[in-house]
């Protein structure tokens, strides 16, 4: 039986301490690197002097704490710059379109608000407004409120009153109440008979850069279970995505 490709095993040993350091997120002492990466100290060591040769690690001060160097900083730009959200949440919606049996919507945050930027429409296409382009309105679709939970208040603010909102309090309370739950269900916000229900695309600072939405008839959603199940596909989607852009 085929063990897949031969490897390196120094270097995936000595990839548990770079494994290590990124987990901690801070630089750490020698004995408290060594024992997150689960090895002796003495056995760490040259492999620490190796990867600070390579710029991968970097020394505060003799005998200092050891945490990520320039090279990893810029392998981290370089990935950045090659893992664009977009593109990646973007092949997750069809797998989700056809998974769930509902229209999908990856949504970006623009200057007037939610944007939808790709759709994936169910095996069974539904008639609703939802192209390349439309904006969503903050409090009355689910995207619009699962992305507003996750932004900067007066930014989202300012947009909700630009789009006519009023009872900032209750506003409020609603944000609250979504981010809180994760996740955002609206019933008939985009047309009557057609429910929708979008989960955040969180950054690394937690704040709402896209989000995907699920639309289909009401029906569909009528029930606990068959809403939870829809909900477990996107969160799973947004994680896997999340993941690949180092953010989760």
């Amino acid at each position: 039986m085929s063990e897949g490709p031969r490897g390196v095993q120094s270097i995936e040993v000595g990839g548990q301490l770079l494994q290590a350091l990124a987990r901690a997120g801070r630089p750490l002492p020698l004995k408290e690197l060594a024992l997150a990466a689960a090895m002796p100290a003495a056995k760490a060591h040259p492999y620490l002097v190796s990867f600070m040769r390579l710029g991968l690690v970097a020394q505060e001060s003799e005998g200092g704490r050891y945490g990520l160097g320039p090279m990893a900083m810029e392998l981290g730009l370089i990935s950045l710059q090659q893992h664009d959200p977009v593109r990646l949440a973007s092949q997750q919606l069809e797998g989700l379109a056809q998974a769930s049996g509902c229209t999908v919507a990856l949504a970006v945050w623009g200057n007037q608000g939610p944007t939808v930027v790709r759709v994936a429409e169910a095996p069974s296409p539904l008639h609703v407004s939802l192209r390349h382009g439309t904006v969503l309105n903050l409090a009355q679709t689910a995207t619009g409120q699962v992305m507003a939970a996750a932004r900067p208040r007066a930014e989202v603010d300012t947009l909700w009153r630009a789009q006519g909102g009023s009872g900032l309090a209750q506003w409020h309370a609603q944000l609250a109440r979504v981010a809180a739950a994760g996740h955002a269900l609206s019933d008939e916000g985009l047309l009557p008979g057609v429910a929708a229900l979008a989960v955040p695309g969180l950054d690394a600072q937690g704040l709402a850069q896209w989000a995907l939405v699920a639309v289909a008839p009401r029906a569909q959603l009528k029930t606990a279970s068959a809403t939870q199940a829809l909900l477990v596909l996107l969160t799973q989607a947004a994680t896997a995505v999340r993941r690949q852009l180092g953010w989760a």
